[in-house]
C-alpha cells in the first residue's frame, strides 16, 4: 500500500459543479477545489434540459487544471450527480440528445398515467421509492407516451453519473445507488423490477445491469488523456454516483453512535437514517419515505424535501431584477435581522417545483395560509428558512415513528452547512443537537468510495474514521426550543 493516494472527484449538483482533488495520507483526507463551474440547465424549444456539452467541457477543464497544478498521476477519477435524470445512447455510441431536466413540464400527468396501470401501493411495494413527479419511471413513461423517436434510436439508458463516466471511459454502466432513485429497481434484489416494467409498458432493453459503487470502469479514454495531460492508465471509477449516497457515506458518525439521523442540505434537503435493509411497509408508504441504495450495502431511508432551492430561486429572481450578483451571506444576514415566527409555508406544495417567481410564490403561500405576507427580501428568506426547519422537525418525528426510536443527534452535511442560521433553527425546532459538517460531504464520499476501490481504505467504517480525523464539525445545541414549540403551535394551528 502506498503512503499517499490522490483522487479527483467531479461533484455535479443542480446549480453548480466542482472538481475536487482529495489527498489521502497518514489517516487523513484533505481536499482542494481545483475548478468550480455552473451546471444549471437551459430551456431550448420549450424543453428544460441539461447542457451536456458545456458540462463535459468544464470537466475537461478541471482535468487540465489538475494536471497543470499537480501533474498527470492520479489513483482514480469519478463523477457523482443528482438522481433520476438520464441520457440515451445509440448503438454506435452517440449520445442522442441533451438529457431532459427533472423540472421539465413534460413530466406533468405521468404519475396519474402510471397509477392507472399500476396502483400506487403496488408500485411502492415493488420499489420502496418515494413518489416524486420527476422520478425516472415517469420520465421514461413520458417518452413512451409521446412516442419519442429517441427511444427507437437508443440502445442504452444511462443516468447522469453513468453518462459522464461513459464520456470519460467509453464504458457504459449503471451504478446501483443512482439506479435506486429511478423507482424501477427492486430494493431487495437490487436489480430491475422487470414485472413492473412490463406492466408499465417500458422498454427493458435500454436498461443495463446495475453495478456496485467502487467498480472500476476502465482507464480514461486515450484521446481525453492526450487532450488534458492525464496519465492514460488512470482508472475511471463508478463511485456512489448519486450525490446523496456519496454525501451520506461521509457522515462522520461513529459505529457506536446512538440513533443518529442525517440531513443532506443543499438545493434539496434529504432527511433520513442509514439502515441495513429496506423498510417497505404500509406505514412508510403513508409517510412517503424512500429506500435508496447506499455504500456498503446500506439503505438510505429518507424523505426528499424542497431545500435551499427556495432561497436559490429567490436570489435568481432578485439578481435578474437588480442586474447584479447577490451574496447568500447578505440574504441570510437580512433574514436573521427580520422578525421571527411570522409565517410558514407548505413545503409539500407542488408549485414550488419550478415557479416563475419564487418570492411572489412564497408571498402567495403565506397569504393562502392566513399568515402575514412578508414584504422585504430578508423577511421572505426568513419565512423560507423557518419553514424548512419546521419541515425537518415534522419529518424527523415521522422517521422516528416509523423506526420506533428517538433520534439523539442530527448530522447536517453538504453546502447547507454554511447557513449557520438554518443550522441553529434546525437544532431549536427539532430539540436535539445538530452536528454540522463536512461541507464538501459529497466530494468526500465520492473520494472515499474511490479509495475503497483502490484498496487504500478497507470499508465504510474506516472511511468515517478518516473523516473524523480530518474534519472538525460544528455543534449546535437547542437553545430556543420553547419559543419554537410555542410558535409552531400558533402558526400551524392558524394555517
Amino acid at each position: 500500500m502506498k503512503d499517499t493516494y490522490r483522487f479527483l472527484a467531479f461533484d455535479l449538483g443542480a446549480e453548480s459543479g466542482r472538481a475536487v482533488l482529495g489527498t489521502l495520507h497518514g489517516g487523513r483526507l484533505s481536499l482542494e477545489v481545483i475548478h468550480r463551474f455552473r451546471t444549471e440547465g437551459l430551456i431550448m424549444l420549450g424543453v428544460r434540459q441539461w447542457d451536456l456539452a458545456r458540462i463535459y467541457e468544464e470537466i475537461c477543464e478541471g482535468l487540465t487544471l489538475c494536471v497543470r497544478e499537480y501533474g498527470p498521476e492520479l489513483d482514480g477519477i469519478a463523477v457523482d450527480t443528482w438522481g433520476v435524470d438520464f441520457g440515451l445512447v445509440a448503438s454506435d455510441g452517440t449520445v442522442l440528445a441533451n438529457p431532459r431536466h427533472y423540472r421539465d413540464k413534460s413530466n406533468e400527468g405521468m404519475q396519474d398515467l402510471a397509477f392507472a396501470k399500476v396502483p400506487k401501493p403496488e408500485l411502492y411495494a415493488a420499489t420502496g421509492i418515494q413518489f416524486l413527479p420527476f422520478n425516472s419511471v415517469y420520465q421514461l413513461l413520458g417518452y413512451t407516451r409521446r412516442q419519442a423517436p429517441l427511444l427507437d434510436a437508443a440502445e442504452s439508458l444511462m443516468l447522469m453519473g453513468d453518462l459522464f463516466g461513459y464520456l470519460l471511459s467509453g464504458v457504459r454502466s449503471c451504478e446501483y445507488t443512482n439506479a435506486s432513485t429511478t423507482q424501477m429497481l427492486d430494493p431487495y434484489t437490487r436489480s430491475w423490477n422487470r414485472e413492473l416494467l412490463d406492466k408499465l409498458g417500458l422498454p427493458k432493453r435500454l436498461l443495463l445491469n446495475p453495478i456496485m459503487p467502487g467498480t472500476v470502469l476502465g482507464p480514461i479514454l486515450p484521446e481525453l488523456a492526450e487532450e488534458t495531460g492525464v496519465n492514460p492508465d488512470v482508472p475511471i471509477i463508478a463511485t456512489a454516483s448519486h450525490d446523496t449516497a456519496s454525501a451520506v457515506a461521509a457522515v462522520p458518525a461513529d459505529a457506536d453512535e446512538d440513533a443518529w439521523a442525517y440531513l443532506s442540505s443543499g438545493t434539496w434537503s434529504l432527511l433520513g437514517a442509514e439502515l441495513d435493509a429496506p423498510h417497505v411497509s404500509e406505514q412508510s408508504l403513508a409517510e412517503d419515505f424512500t429506500n435508496e441504495g447506499g455504500v456498503g450495502g446500506t439503505i438510505r431511508f429518507l424523505k426528499n424535501i424542497f431545500g435551499l432551492w427556495l432561497v436559490q430561486e429567490c436570489r435568481r429572481c432578485w439578481e435578474k431584477e437588480d442586474g447584479q450578483s447577490l451574496d447568500y451571506g447578505k440574504l441570510t444576514a437580512d433574514a436573521q435581522a427580520s422578525e421571527a415566527f411570522t409565517a410558514l409555508i407548505n413545503l409539500d406544495d407542488s408549485r414550488l417545483m419550478a415557479p416563475d417567481n419564487m418570492p411572489e410564490l412564497i408571498q402567495t403561500l403565506c397569504e393562502e395560509a392566513g399568515h402575514p405576507v412578508p414584504q422585504t427580501r430578508g423577511a421572505i428568506v426568513r419565512v423560507a428558512l423557518e419553514s424548512l426547519a419546521a419541515k425537518y422537525r415534522s419529518t424527523l418525528k415521522r422517521l422516528d415513528g416509523l423506526l420506533g426510536r428517538d433520534t439523539r443527534v442530527l448530522h447536517i452535511i453538504g453546502g447547507g452547512v454554511q447557513n449557520r442560521l438554518l443550522n441553529q433553527m434546525t437544532a431549536d425546532a427539532c430539540g436535539i443537537p445538530v452536528v454540522a459538517g463536512p461541507i464538501e460531504a459529497t466530494a468526500l464520499g465520492n473520494i472515499g468510495v474511490q479509495a475503497m476501490a483502490a484498496g487504500a481504505l478497507a470499508d465504510l467504517e474506516e472511511f468515517r474514521t478518516v473523516i473524523r480525523n480530518s474534519e472538525a464539525p460544528e455543534r449546535y445545541e437547542p437553545v430556543n426550543r420553547d419559543a419554537w414549540n410555542q410558535a409552531l403551535e400558533k402558526l400551524q394551528g392558524s394555517s
